[in-house]
């Protein structure tokens, strides 16, 4: 077979497995959507703040309980640098380049650590996981997680975010025990 042919056919296979890949990244964006239609909106005034901004790494959303099932509407599967402090009325995740994310303080139904979540594996208890509900008109709870660049301001941040979880509060995803193999990582979660 020509060079000229070998190169061809395996530029072709590229172009093609290029074109799956987003052909299947916009399917998961659609189907997602469903799942969470809307987002809430980054308030003006978010109250006083109960954390300093601390500066992490959004690793993805996934379906609460299931740490695979990323979500990609609306930009929550995209992994981007992040600003995150404790408010009030909830946990405002400001990220450059993506959608800024406002976790309220009423929707949020668990805070707790991890060592993985799709899209970022670490060392036991790595990543801050916020478990939450962002359209109750669906119900739908998502984990979200957080790698915190400086590891200091990890405990005030689990801290902060777990005071704003009500007592007696509900998890609305599946219990992260049952629902994540032996082999996968578990979080370690408190409520308040």
């Amino acid at each position: 077979m020509p060079t000229w042919l070998s190169v061809a056919l395996l530029l072709a296979l590229l172009v093609l497995a290029l074109w799956g890949m987003r052909a299947g990244w916009r399917n998961r964006t659609r189907r997602t959507a469903l799942l969470v239609p809307t987002l809430p909106d980054v308030p003006a005034d978010a109250g006083p703040a109960r954390t300093e901004p601390a500066e992490a790494v959004y690793v993805s959303s996934t379906r609460a309980g299931d740490w695979l099932d990323r979500v990609a509407a609306h930009g929550l599967g995209d992994r981007s640098p992040a600003v995150v402090s404790v408010h009030d009325a909830g946990v405002l995740l400001r990220r450059p380049g993506a959608r800024d994310l406002w976790v309220p303080a009423d929707r949020l139904s668990g805070v707790g650590t991890t060592r993985g979540q799709a899209g970022k594996f670490v060392g036991p208890e790595g990543l801050v996981v916020l478990t939450w509900v962002p359209d109750p008109a669906t119900g739908t709870a998502l984990d979200t997680a957080l790698r915190m660049r400086h590891d200091a301001d990890k405990e005030p941040l689990l801290a902060a975010a777990r005071s704003l979880v009500r007592p007696g509060g509900h998890r609305d995803g599946a219990d992260h025990d049952s629902a994540v193999p032996d082999s996968a990582p578990r979080p370690q979660e408190e409520q308040a």
